[in-house]
C-alpha cells in the first residue's frame, strides 16, 4: 500500500493541476447558480484540506498562510473573504510544492497510529487515502462548474 500512496498522490495531483491549469483565471472567480463556492476556493480548499490532513496545518507547518484556514476552510465561501485573495496561479504553485513534500513523507509514516480517530480512519494512512478521494472529488466538482459556466455562459 506504502508506496502505491505516494504514485496515486502524483497521479491525481498531476491531473488536478493539469485541469485547474487550463482555467482561465476570470472563470475560477465565477460562482454559477446552484454552487456554493468557486473553482478558485475549490483550488484553495483542495489545497488546504491536504496541508491539514498530510501536515497538520495550522499548528504543525508553516508551508501555506494561516489565513487560508478562514478562507478555504470547511464551511467557507467566497462571499466572506476579505483582504488579499490568493489568485488560483498562486495556489497552483502552493499545489505543486505541496506535492513534493508529498512525495518526500517516508512511506512508514503511512503504518502511523492517529493520536484518534478520523472519520472512522485511524493510520496516517487512511488519511492520506481519505486526502486522496477529496482531492478526485473537488475536481469532479472543478469539471461540472466549469461546464456550467461555459455552457450558461455565465460572465464574473
Amino acid at each position: 500500500m506504502n508506496e502505491l500512496v505516494f504514485k496515486q498522490f502524483e497521479k491525481t495531483r498531476g491531473y488536478f493541476i493539469k485541469k485547474i491549469e487550463s482555467v482561465s483565471k476570470d472563470v475560477a472567480r465565477i460562482q454559477p447558480d446552484g454552487f456554493n463556492n468557486t473553482i478558485q476556493w475549490h483550488i484553495g480548499h483542495v489545497l488546504t484540506v491536504c496541508e491539514q490532513f498530510m501536515f497538520g496545518f495550522p499548528r504543525k507547518t508553516t508551508h501555506i498562510p494561516a489565513n487560508y484556514i478562514e478562507l478555504f476552510g470547511n464551511g467557507t465561501k467566497p462571499a466572506d473573504w476579505k483582504g488579499d485573495i490568493p489568485e488560483a496561479d498562486e495556489l497552483i504553485i502552493q499545489l505543486k510544492d505541496q506535492l513534493v513534500r508529498i512525495q518526500q513523507i517516508p512511506a512508514e509514516r503511512l503504518n502511523e497510529k492517529l493520536d484518534k480517530p478520523f472519520l472512522g480512519l485511524e493510520t496516517f494512512g487512511e488519511l492520506a487515502e481519505f486526502a486522496l478521494f477529496h482531492e478526485a472529488n473537488h475536481l469532479g466538482h472543478i469539471q461540472a462548474m466549469e461546464r456550467v459556466i461555459h455552457h450558461t455562459g455565465v460572465k464574473n
